[in-house]
């Protein structure tokens, strides 16, 4: 153990000690190996972490910084991020096993999403309103909140962070981050990077731990202006419960069980195609997943076989290789609770087309097959709740209003995905389906410019794209009478 690698709380600018002196190790999940050991956060770690980006954000050096220098700092870190993109893809795909094909991916389009905010930062402003009288001045400005807290899931710990971290910076907010135990060691480096490319010390701070010990601690903490939380639909619940209890803001991208419809009019074979890679890029673990398949009933045996074939074909193993499909789930309850709402499913009259069993693909990893589930309905459970993992669950449908009310019939409203050659019903479609992102003909697009934003248990407010300055920043009217003669006596009446 004396030779792992230790990572520290990254706080004020510098690696910090936990105030505890405890670590806890951090399992590589292809191989069961520990990686290395991350500092174990708690009440203590935090509040230095909250004092630490209160006083940056009072600090003239980030205080007084205009926007558009904000905006070069922002566009300098995406610089950095694209010239560390390798080591910075090795390191996440070690820690939450996901492809390093598919995070170097990420990580190649990642900068451009600290260039989009860089480029917005200097375009954050109020505006005048017209008043009642010609004396008297009224405009609006946007400002910063204050102190963030962001929390971050393991799924994909840079691009999550990222989508709370760099609209936070380009308002001019200090923030303080606790990511995912799993995946604590990309967020740790990011940090290092936010000072490389100049931001003053403090500005982002990361305490690493586990939920309850460090996680609510931040979500509690009475220094925080908002609260910015990725995660579980219940977790997310009692986030938004002591936000609201304080009146702070909260940010809220939770669970999905999003649809993915075929109609008779699709090209089946790309539809084919955009069925596995909506279930199963990435294992599965992505609150996007296209869980839910919809297919028509005239193309439901012909798309079934497709998917089937495409499922037994996939290559599972190490996650380094170029040719591996599939890599592990993230860690070993993950992987359990996959197996048991297979196992749900069987119990509850659905039949495993093809799947269904864990492994450990040679590695001694957290593997689980590419599953598909038929003879399945949207009553069942397994249909209705979040597996978090490669399985997908296929129903035939008639008509169109009935896939429409079976789609809308579930508690989340993330995304839905629809396949058809028909125009009108693709527009059609995208207004009668009850979610925030709808696709057609493709599957998990996505960029910075585009706001998102979960219905229902989903989620409350809005990552990416302009709509999210308003989540971290704060408005304010400020009215400025022109005249310089004297205040009229209020109880004296004019004509």
């Amino acid at each position: 153990m004396s030779e792992l690698r230790t990572l520290q709380h990254f706080i004020g600018g510098e690696p910090t000690a936990p105030s505890s002196g405890e670590h806890f190790d951090s399992i590589n999940p292809a191989t069961r190996e520990v990686l290395y050991r991350a500092a174990r956060g708690n009440a203590a770690d935090i509040d230095a972490a909250v004092h630490s980006a209160t006083e940056a954000f009072g600090d003239p050096r980030w205080r007084d910084l205009s926007q558009t220098r904000r905006g070069r700092l922002l566009r300098r870190l995406g610089d950095l991020i694209g010239e560390h993109a390798e080591e910075l893809a090795r390191s996440e795909s070690l820690d939450n096993g996901k492809l390093l094909r598919e995070m170097r991916g990420q990580l190649a389009t990642l900068p451009e999403y600290y260039y989009y905010y860089a480029g917005l930062a200097d375009k954050i402003h109020g505006e005048v309103i017209p008043a009642s009288s010609r004396q008297i001045l009224n405009y609006t400005v946007r400002e910063p909140l204050g102190v963030v807290g962001a929390i971050t899931p393991w799924n994909s710990p840079l691009t999550l962070t990222t989508s709370k971290l760099a609209p936070a910076l380009c308002a001019g907010n200090t923030v303080v981050v606790k990511p995912s135990e799993y995946t604590s060691a990309t967020v740790l480096r990011l940090a290092e990077l936010v000072i490389e490319a100049g931001f003053p010390p403090g500005v982002v701070n990361v305490v690493t731990g586990l939920g309850p010990e460090a996680g609510q601690p931040l979500v509690d903490h009475p220094g925080l202006a908002k609260i910015s939380f990725t995660g579980s639909t219940a977790t997310g619940a009692r986030i938004a419960s002591a936000a609201a209890a304080r009146f702070i803001g909260s940010t809220l991208e939770l669970g999905g069980k999003s649809p993915n419809i075929v109609f008779d009019d699709a090209d089946v074979s790309n539809a084919a195609t955009g069925v596995v890679a909506g279930i199963f890029a990435a294992a599965g673990q992505t609150c996007i997943a296209g869980s839910r398949v919809f297919a028509h009933r005239a193309i439901y045996d012909e798309l079934l076989e497709r998917v089937a074939e495409r499922a037994r074909s996939i290559r599972v193993g190490d996650p380094l290789l170029d040719d591996t499909e599939l890599g592990p789930l993230a860690f070993e309850d993950q992987r359990n609770k996959v197996a048991s709402y297979v196992d749900l499913g069987r119990s509850e009259g659905a039949r495993v087309l093809t799947g269904g069993n864990a492994t450990d693909a040679g590695l001694g990893g957290f593997f689980y097959e590419p599953t598909v589930l038929v003879d399945v309905n949207n009553q069942m459970r397994v249909v209705r709740e979040e597996i978090f993992g490669p399985v997908a669950a296929i129903m035939p449908f008639d008509t169109e209003d009935e896939v429409v009310a079976l789609a809308n019939d579930t508690e989340y409203g993330l995304a839905a995905g629809v396949w058809t050659s028909n125009l009108a019903r693709a527009h059609r479609m995208a207004g009668r389906l009850d979610a925030g992102t709808i696709w057609v003909n493709t599957y998990r697009a996505m960029s910075p410019m585009s706001p998102r934003e979960g219905f229902k248990n989903s989620g409350i407010g809005v990552e990416h794209g302009t709509e999210t300055m308003r989540e971290y920043t704060r408005l304010k009217s400020v009215w400025i009478n022109t005249d310089e003669g004297p205040v009229p006596d209020p109880f004296v009446m004019r004509s």
